[in-house]
C-alpha cells in the first residue's frame, strides 16, 4: 500500500488565500456527516460518502464510512474498534505532539476555526493507504468539493494493521507542509521533498525501529526492486518511494533531521532549500554531493570505506543494489560500444568483468546534461578504491588499463545527472549516455596459458560447487510440467501471461549472472528482455552462431526456445 498528497492548484492570490471566518461549533461522537472525497482513490469512484464521528481526541476527530462499517461482521467490528481507539490514542500521544514540536504546526484553528484534525477512513482503491487534499483548505466557493477543515484521509482497513500509525503519520506531515510552506510562505514544496518528509515521519516516531514487517521494510523492498527510480521524478507509482525513502534515512542519518526540517520553514523549495539549510548548519556539503555519495553508500555499504558509504542503522546495513553486469570477452581483441538511458537524480550501477589484457573505456554524455561519475576499482587482490571519472568540454572522459583482467576483478561505474535541481514536476525526460570499450591482449603466451589454467582451476571448483547447488535445487523445487508447453512458441517484449512466468522462472534459475533480479511477474519487461540477452550471449554457438548472427536479439525466438528445452 502506500500513501499519497493529492494537490489542487487553484486561485492562489500573491501567495494568500483568504478565507471567512468560521464560528463553528465542536463535533459530537456519533455525529453523521457527509465528506466529499477523491474519487480517483476511491474504492467506488464516488464523490461524497457518509461518515460517523466514531472517536475523538483532543487535537482528533476519527470520522468512519457509514456502509463499509455496517458491513463489518461484529467481530470484526470489535476489531476495527480496538484498533481505531489505539490509533486514536498514538495521535494524541505520539503523531501529533512530536511531528508538530519537529516540522512544526498545522493551520490551526483553520478554516474551520476548529483545532482539531478530521481523519476520515474509507474504502479506497487496491494498493492506496491514504491521501491529502489541499482544496480541503479552501473555502467551497473557492475550491468546490472542499470539506473546509484539516483533515486528511485513510483506507478504512487501516486500523486492523498495526501500520496504521504509520500512514496517519505520513498524511499529517501532509497537513503540516501545507501550512508551512503553502499558507504561510507563499510556496508549494516540490511534491518528491513533500513526500520525502512525509516517508520519513514513521522512522523519527520510532515506528521503524523493528524492522521485521515495518513501513521501513515495505519501502526497502519497493527500493531493491526499482533502484534505478529517480528520488525526484513524481508519477504516484508504488516505485517513486523506494528510492526516496532509502535516500532521506541516508540523508538524515548522516546530517540530521533538523536540516529537513529547517527546510521546511524556508521561502525556497525542494534541493535549493536543502542547500541553504546544509549551509545554515555549518556542513560544507551540497545536497548534490551527499547524493553522489549515496549512490557509493548504496552499493559499497561498508563502513570501513568511511561513515560517508554506508549506513548506520542496522536494519540497512544490508542494503546494497546489484549493478548490471558486463561481461567483457576473452579474446584477443575486442571493440563494442554500449548506450544507457538516465533520469536526472536517479542512480546507475554497471560493473566490468573479465576480459583479457588491456582496457580502454570511453564515457560519452550523449545529451551533454553534465554527469557526475564515481566509479569503484577493486584489484584482484586488495582493496577496491572509489574514484571519479573527469570529463572534458565535450562531455568525454577516459579509462585505461594496461591488464585489467591481470589486475583487477572488477570496475564499477555509477554515473548520476544532478544539472537540474529546481522544476520537478511529474514525469523527467531520460538521456543517454555510451560506452566504447576495446579490449585487446597484449600480454605474453606464456602469461595467458599461466591465466587461463589459473581460471580453469576457478572454474572446476565452481562448477563443483554449481553442480552441488543445482542438486540441492532439484531436490527443492523442479520445473512444473504445465511450463513444457509455453516454450513452443516466441516470446517477447510486451508479452504477457503464464508463459511468460515459466519464462521468467526458468531465467531465475540460471543464475544471478543471468537474471539477478529474479522477478516472476508474468509481464516481459526490460529486466526480463536484459535477462534474455544475457542467456543468448551464454549459448551464443548455439543460439546465434547457427542464424548467422553475433548480437542477441532478446526474443525468445526458435533457437532459443530450443536452447531452453535442452536444459530442461
Amino acid at each position: 500500500m502506500f500513501c499519497v498528497r493529492k494537490p489542487l492548484k487553484i486561485f492562489v492570490i500573491l501567495g494568500v488565500l483568504l478565507a471567512p471566518v468560521f464560528f463553528a461549533s465542536a463535533d459530537n461522537l456519533g455525529q453523521p456527516r457527509v465528506f466529499f472525497v477523491e474519487k480517483s482513490f476511491d474504492a467506488e469512484e464516488r464523490l461524497q460518502v457518509s461518515a460517523t464521528l466514531k472517536t475523538i481526541s483532543n487535537n482528533g476527530y476519527f470520522y468512519v464510512e457509514d456502509i463499509w462499517y455496517r458491513n463489518l461482521t461484529p467481530e470484526q467490528q470489535k476489531t476495527f474498534d480496538a484498533g481505531l481507539s489505539a490509533m486514536t490514542n498514538e495521535f494524541e500521544t505520539t503523531i501529533y505532539p512530536q511531528l508538530t514540536t519537529i516540522y512544526g504546526a498545522e493551520w490551526k484553528p483553520g478554516i474551520d476555526n476548529d483545532p482539531r484534525v478530521t481523519v476520515l477512513m474509507h474504502q479506497m482503491r487496491k494498493g492506496a493507504a491514504g491521501y491529502f487534499r489541499t482544496q480541503d483548505e479552501m473555502p467551497a466557493l473557492q475550491a468546490p468539493g472542499s470539506n473546509e477543515r484539516e483533515m486528511v484521509y485513510l483506507n478504512a482497513q487501516a486500523p486492523f494493521y498495526d501500520l496504521a500509525k504509520s500512514y496517519l503519520a505520513h498524511e499529517f506531515t501532509h497537513l503540516i507542509t501545507y501550512n508551512q510552506k503553502d499558507r504561510l510562505r507563499g510556496v508549494e514544496e516540490e511534491v518528491w521533498l513533500n513526500e520525502a518528509r512525509a516517508e520519513y515521519a514513521p522512522t523519527l516516531l520510532g515506528y521503524n525501529d523493528e524492522y521485521q514487517g515495518s513501513y521501513l521494510e515495505q519501502r526497502v523492498k519497493n527500493f531493491i526492486d526499482n533502484p534505478r527510480d529517480s528520488i525526484t521524478e513524481w508519477t504516484g507509482v508504488e516505485d517513486d518511494y523506494g528510492a526516496l525513502d532509502v535516500f532521506m534515512h541516508y540523508f538524515t542519518e548522516r546530517y540530521g533531521v533538523g536540516v529537513l526540517a529547517d527546510s521546511l520553514r524556508s521561502r525556497s523549495k525542494g534541493i535549493v532549500s536543502l542547500d541553504a539549510s546544509l549551509k545554515k548548519y555549518g556542513f560544507d556539503k551540497s545536497f548534490a554531493e551527499i547524493f553522489t555519495d549515496w549512490t557509493i553508500a548504496v552499493f559499497l555499504n561498508d563502513c570501513s570505506f568511511g561513515p560517508d558509504y554506508c549506513f548506520q542503522r542496522q536494519s540497512l546495513r544490508k542494503v546494497k543494489v546489484a549493478p548490471s553486469l558486463v561481461l567483457l570477452p576473452n579474446v584477443q581483441e575486442s571493440n563494442f560500444g554500449l548506450t544507457y538511458p538516465a533520469k536526472p537524480w536517479g542512480g546507475s550501477w554497471y560493473r566490468f568483468m573479465g576480459g583479457t589484457g588491456r582496457l580502454d573505456l570511453q564515457f560519452q554524455d550523449d545529451s551533454k546534461v553534465a554527469f557526475k561519475i564515481p566509479y569503484v576499482l577493486c584489484p584482484s587482490n586488495g582493496v577496491c578504491s572509489i574514484n571519479y571519472l573527469n570529463l572534458d568540454q565535450n562531455g568525454t572522459g577516459r579509462l585505461s588499463f594496461a591488464d585489467f583482467s591481470g589486475e583487477f576483478s572488477s570496475l564499477t561505474l555509477i554515473p548520476s545527472i544532478q544539472s537540474k535541481i529546481q522544476g520537478f514536476d511529474g514525469l523527467e525526460p531520460s538521456y543517454n549516455f555510451s560506452l566504447l570499450l576495446k579490449t585487446k591482449d597484449e600480454q605474453s603466451e606464456a602469461r595467458r596459458i599461466a591465466q587461463l589454467e589459473q581460471q580453469l582451476a576457478e572454474l572446476q571448483d565452481k562448477i563443483i560447487q554449481v553442480k552441488a547447488q543445482i542438486t540441492r535445487l532439484l531436490a527443492q523445487k523442479s520445473m512444473p510440467a504445465d511450463c513444457r508447453p509455453a516454450f513452443e512458441q516466441t516470446i517477447l517484449l510486451g508479452s504477457s501471461g503464464d508463459s511468460v512466468k515459466c519464462l521468467q522462472e526458468f531465467l531465475s534459475e540460471q543464475g544471478s549472472d543471468i537474471y539477478p533480479e529474479g522477478i516472476i511477474s508474468g509481464f516481459f519487461g526490460t529486466l526480463t528482455r536484459q535477462a534474455v540477452i544475457r542467456f543468448q550471449q551464454k549459448y551464443a554457438s548455439e543460439i546465434l552462431a547457427p542464424l548467422g548472427v553475433s548480437a542477441p536479439t532478446g526474443v525468445v525466438g526458435p533457437a532459443t526456445l530450443a536452447k531452453i528445452k535442452t536444459l530442461l
